[in-house]
């Protein structure tokens, strides 16, 4: 009972700021295999 109440309370602190992290990373993964495209686009 006090882990399930525990986990609701932590899961509402703060959704938002933890999408933002998520989203970075997939941007930072992204570009982190797009990197050759990339630079051959540019050079």
């Amino acid at each position: 009972m006090e882990f399930k109440r525990k986990f609701g309370r932590r899961k509402e602190s703060k959704p938002q700021k933890g999408l933002f992290l998520v989203i970075l990373l997939v941007i930072v993964i992204f570009l982190w295999f797009k990197t050759d495209a990339i630079l051959d686009y540019f050079f």
